[in-house]
């Protein structure tokens, strides 16, 4: 192994825009695949992780199935983002490992795009003691290896990736006719292999357009698009800048120029994501002759012929520069894309061919703890809980570094674009707006040196007189059974709507607690009454904390804390007439100090969520406050429900 001469060049750092845990947590021994857009961000810059599931048997960890590893791969990864190196965790010998992991990158990487890497990539190794990554750094192939320098967490990742970058989309759905001999199924194979790389040459052939439009225009914007022909795509005619005067070409499309703003929040890409659209036109009277007038196309198939159709949808992403002309990144982005989805698609058909195929549906995830989009290809013939489903989902969680007890990839979860919402994200039943999060802009609990243990996840805030229903004085227990629904559905664990009080009644007859005068009447529920719903309509099972007074609270706040770091979820807390839900505590176990963070569902004014917090209708509350009143009754008994996460992905 070269290694540069000391002082000769200021040694490269490397720069993670990844979360810390992604590689730090990773179990050891491994290997992580390290992602990054080298053409797009700063040399030697990882924008995410990968972990490596796929190993050669009896070989161990650092010995990967790297076809294995690239044919999964290759359906995650988007392109305009590539493979910059690996991480070796757990390495005990970083002289031989870092230059094993360097090696593995760049075979990774050839298989995943047929060619060998021309950009830095990274080889290292992380020790599993103390999380100290060491790494070496080769500039191109054949060029010296060096040592690196040093390592860069990112401050503002999020900043870094969007601020110049963008995503393109295509959608492409594809009917492919496929003849084979009625008394001769062997050739099946390599017809249909055929009849995909015909499709794919196709993408880059003269009768192949591209309507290129920006994200869905508001009403004061106006709406850009323009169509790339076969001659567009030329890349010599995308050559971003004019070499002789340094200035871009006018007559150059940019991708900037199809957004009037960007955002830099990777929140509002999961909630609404931007992207350029790109829509594949056919022109079959296209003549390329030279006389230029058009012509019949007559296609022959035989008689004898079984004819099968190939239904396909393609669903691709592709992240580049807003810089990029736009016409580089259909040429170099999105139909290299549309052909590797092909190939993925193929070799998963390939096998059912002749039996029942696999209808294929692309998602676009970015899941929290990850930082760049990727792609997830479901067989839809299979329903989301079956075990096929939920198996493939497992693995793409141990892959990507998440959790293994929450839904993160499921349809649910999949991006929506370009004013795409559904309706019944933001409103409830009846068209009016529900305020979610609203804990978000509450002042803090004035608990000093306390340690803050909160709901993890969003909510909705459903209170006395919301959709129209005047439950003021019966309905507070209703309400936060609401609010704890509305948790397990935005946090993808349930499809089911938030359910009325009627509905409610409803469930609790049918299951035999109450009478059929019960639905329709204005009698209290309690946390029994919740726990029997959120068991029969979600599957969830409850704990109950039983105290004897409001005084004996801040004695269960460990207990509490602890519930909001293993679990997460909104608790229901009920004593005498009152009910609440508790979205967090804060508690100093020295002093014992502690403050509930209360949401109220007894506001009975309008959605207006300055009124809310200055109404201290969402606050942290104490026992006893500055002036000796007490927010927990002493005379009363209080029940607390704690619904349990699924442990379910």
């Amino acid at each position: 192994m070269e290694t540069a001469a000391d002082g000769s060049r200021r040694r490269p750092a490397l720069r993670l825009l990844c979360p810390k845990t992604s590689i730090l947590s990773a179990p050891f021994p491994s290997l992580l695949w390290l992602v990054g857009s080298p053409r797009f961000l700063q040399p030697v810059t990882v924008a995410a992780a990968f972990r490596c599931l796929r190993c050669l048997p009896d070989d161990g960890p650092f010995s990967p199935n790297l076809p294995h590893e690239a044919d999964e791969i290759r359906g995650l990864l988007v392109r305009g983002f590539d493979i910059v190196g690996a991480l070796l965790v757990g390495s005990a010998n970083f002289e031989a490992d870092a230059g094993r992991a360097l090696e593995l990158a760049r075979a990774l990487r050839e298989r995943l795009f047929g060619e060998k890497a021309s950009h830095d990539m990274v080889g290292g190794c992380v020790d599993a003691a103390t999380g100290d990554i060491r790494f070496l750094i080769s500039e191109s192939i054949g060029s010296e290896v060096v040592e690196g320098q040093e390592v860069v967490w990112e401050d503002e990742p999020e900043r870094l990736l969007l601020e110049k970058g963008c995503l393109l989309r295509c959608q492409l759905p594809l009917q492919l006719p496929l003849y084979l001999p009625l008394d001769d199924n062997s050739g099946t194979e390599p017809r249909f292999s055929s009849l995909i790389e015909f499709t794919a040459a196709n993408l880059r052939g003269p009768h192949a357009s591209y309507l290129v439009e920006g994200p869905t225009a508001t009403s004061e914007e106006l709406h850009h698009s323009v169509i790339l022909h076969d001659n567009d795509l030329n890349y010599l005619s995308c050559l971003p800048i004019n070499q002789n005067t340094n200035e871009h070409n006018t007559k150059i499309v940019y991708c900037s120029e199809f957004f009037s703003t960007k955002r830099h929040d990777l929140s509002l890409m999961r909630e609404n994501a931007d992207a350029i659209q790109i829509t594949v036109l056919s022109n079959q009277s296209f003549n390329s002759s030279k006389a230029g007038s058009p012509i019949p196309v007559l296609k022959y198939f035989p008689a004898s012929a079984n004819l099968r159709v190939i239904n396909l949808k393609l669903d691709i992403l592709c992240y580049t520069s807003i810089d990029l002309p736009v016409a580089a990144a259909v040429s170099e982005l999105v139909i290299p894309g549309l052909c590797d989805q092909l190939s993925v698609m193929k070799k998963v058909i390939v096998s059912e061919l002749l039996t029942q195929q696999p209808q294929l549906c692309p998602y676009h995830f970015v899941p929290p703890g990850l930082r760049i989009p990727l792609t997830a290809i479901y067989d839809t013939r299979y329903e989301e809980i079956e075990e096929k489903q939920s198996e493939l989902r497992r693995n793409l969680h141990f892959r990507l570094g998440l959790p293994l007890d929450r839904p993160l990839l499921r349809t649910s979860n999949a991006l929506t674009f370009g004013g795409m919402i559904g309706r019944d994200k933001n409103l409830s039943k009846n068209g009016s707006s529900i305020l979610r999060d609203v804990h978000k802009e509450i002042p803090s609990s004035g608990v000093l040196g306390g340690i803050m243990s909160l709901i993890d996840g969003s909510y909705e805030y459903y209170h006395y007189l919301h959709d129209g229903i005047d439950d003021n004085g019966w309905g507070c227990a209703y309400r936060s059974l609401q609010t704890i629904m509305s948790w397990y559905r935005l946090q993808q664990y349930s499809s089911i709507n938030v359910l009325s009080h009627r509905e409610i009644q409803q469930v609790l007859v049918d299951i035999g607690d109450k009478d059929p005068s019960f639905v329709g009447s204005r009698e209290w529920i309690g946390a029994i009454e919740l726990s029997f719903v959120l068991d029969k309509l979600l599957g969830v099972s409850c704990r109950i904390i039983n105290v004897r007074s409001g005084d004996e609270l801040p004695e269960k706040c460990r207990e509490i804390a602890i519930h909001f770091e293993t679990q997460g979820t909104p608790v229901m807390i009920g004593g005498g007439v009152l009910a609440y839900t508790l979205l967090g505590v804060d508690y100093n176990e020295v002093s014992g100090d502690c403050a509930f963070l209360i949401l109220d569902p007894h506001y009975t004014g309008p959605n207006d969520l300055k009124k809310i917090v200055n109404g201290g209708w969402c606050a942290w509350k104490k026992s006893v406050d500055s002036k000796g009143r007490s927010f927990f009754l002493k005379d009363k008994f209080y029940n607390l429900l704690l619904p349990q996460r699924p442990n379910m992905v």
